[in-house]
């Protein structure tokens, strides 16, 4: 495993069992959010759930909103409108700084794509 997939948010690299020691939660509280379809881990080739960084940072998200009394659908709808939301502000900050030579309003910069 090289450095950059250690750097890498989205690589699945933590197994359910240290996920639920992360969170504080059981392993059921991860196997429930799969079944539901709201959050997805990667497998292993033996089948083995395997999350990363995001999906740990997002099954935190989940568990505050259901310590406040949200439902599963409650606290998905909310995640689904916070990301909305920031991908909103990402895209007022870039027609409020362009980048030099490219027109904001034709989309993205051709560059971002590949790094988003």
């Amino acid at each position: 495993m090289g450095v950059s997939r250690l750097d890498d948010q989205d690589y699945p690299s933590v197994t359910m069992g240290q996920a639920a020691d992360v969170l504080g939660v059981q392993p059921a509280f991860l196997r429930s959010l799969d079944a539901a379809g709201v959050l997805t881990p990667q497998r292993s080739t033996g089948g083995h759930r395997r999350y990363s960084r995001r999906q740990l940072e997002i099954a935190t998200r989940i568990r505050e909103l259901f310590d406040q009394g949200l439902t599963l659908d409650a606290a998905a709808r909310i995640l689904t409108l916070e990301d909305q939301l920031d991908d909103a502000h990402a895209r007022i900050d870039e027609l409020e700084h362009p980048t030099p030579g490219h027109d904001p309003l034709s989309g993205p910069p051709p560059d971002s794509a590949a790094s988003s």
